[in-house]
C-alpha cells in the first residue's frame, strides 16, 4: 500500500494496524506539490494493492508517476482512493488559474483538509471501507481500530480546543496558505498569507507593504514552516514586530510529530506558547 503522504500513511496505519504496510512516496519535508519519484517508488507504486491520496490538485505529479507505473486504474487490480471525497473543503469558490490558463495548486479548494484533527473521521472512514474492500476478512479489526484511534483523538482535540480557547479570535499571517482548515478548529483568524500565489515567493511590494499592514492589523504571530525561506521569515518578522512560529504541516516533518495525534500536540504546543508571548 502506498499513500502520497506520512499523514496518510499515519491514518491507514491506525486503521490497518499490523495487517498492513504503508510507505509515503513523499517525505514530510518537501514541497507536497513538486515531486520527483524514485525508481524504487515507481516499482512500490506499480506493486500497490491500494494507493491513498490527497486528492483535488496537491499532488499534480501523481499522474505522471502512475504512467511511469503503467497504471490502469480501477480496472486494474490497484485501488485507488482520493481521501478528500467526504471532507467538507475550504476556499472552494473561485477556481484560481496560472496565466497561462492552467489550473493553479489550490485551484479546486484547499488541499490541506488533514490539518483539521475532526477530518480525521471521514478520512479514517474511507480508509477503512478500502482496507476491508481488501481484506474483508480483517473488517472487524479495522472497525475496532478505527474505533479506539476516534476515542483517542475525542480526548485529544477536547484538551487543544482548552488550551487555544484564551486565543480564539487572534489574528495571525501565514507564510503559505497551509493553515486555514487548523485556523478555524482553533480559533484563529488568518488575515494574510506571504505567498498570495501558492508555491510562487512574495514580491518585493508585498515584503515592503505586509509588515506595515501588520501593525496596523495588530497581528503579532507569524507562522512559517520548516521549509519556508527564513530570509523572507525573518525579514517579515523584525519588521514587523511579530513572532515567529514555525509549525510542522506533516507526520514526521519534526521528531516529535511521529504519529498523528503528535503532530497536533508539537503544533498546539508551539503555537501557544509564541501567542502567550504576545499576550
Amino acid at each position: 500500500m502506498v499513500t502520497t503522504s506520512t499523514d496518510l500513511k499515519a491514518l491507514v496505519e491506525v486503521v490497518g494496524g499490523d495487517r498492513v504496510r504503508v510507505e509515503s512516496l513523499a517525505s514530510p519535508l518537501q514541497d507536497p506539490h513538486t515531486l520527483d519519484l524514485k525508481p524504487g517508488q515507481v516499482a512500490s507504486l506499480r506493486a500497490a494493492d491500494l494507493l491513498v491520496r490527497i486528492g483535488l490538485d496537491h499532488e499534480p505529479w501523481l499522474a505522471r508517476a502512475l504512467r511511469a507505473a503503467g497504471d490502469q486504474g480501477l480496472a486494474g487490480r490497484r485501488l485507488d482512493l482520493d481521501a478528500s471525497t467526504h471532507v467538507e473543503l475550504l476556499q472552494t469558490e473561485t477556481p484560481r488559474l496560472r496565466e497561462g490558463g492552467s489550473p493553479h495548486v489550490h485551484g479546486f479548494g484547499n488541499t490541506h483538509y488533514w490539518l483539521d484533527p475532526e477530518n480525521a473521521r471521514p478520512i479514517t472512514g474511507d480508509i477503512e471501507a478500502a482496507l476491508a474492500r481488501l481484506q474483508p476478512a480483517d473488517r472487524s479489526v479495522f472497525e475496532d481500530n478505527r474505533r479506539r484511534f476516534l476515542a483517542r483523538l475525542d480526548e485529544r482535540l477536547a484538551d487543544w480546543q482548552r488550551r487555544m480557547a484564551l486565543y480564539k479570535g487572534r489574528r495571525v499571517v501565514v507564510v503559505h496558505d497551509t493553515w486555514p482548515y487548523f485556523a478555524r478548529r482553533f480559533g484563529l483568524v488568518v488575515v494574510a498569507t506571504v505567498e498570495t500565489t501558492p508555491g510562487v515567493p512574495p514580491t518585493p511590494a508585498t515584503l515592503a507593504t505586509l509588515p506595515r499592514r501588520m501593525k496596523e492589523a495588530g497581528v503579532k504571530v507569524l507562522i512559517a514552516e520548516p521549509y519556508s525561506n527564513e530570509s523572507v521569515v525573518g525579514q517579515i518578522a523584525s519588521r514587523s514586530g511579530a513572532r515567529a512560529v514555525t509549525l510542522v504541516p506533516s507526520v514526521g516533518a519534526d521528531p516529535a510529530a511521529r504519529d498523528y495525534l503528535g503532530l497536533f500536540e508539537v503544533n498546539i504546543t508551539r503555537l501557544t506558547a509564541a501567542l502567550a508571548g504576545t499576550s
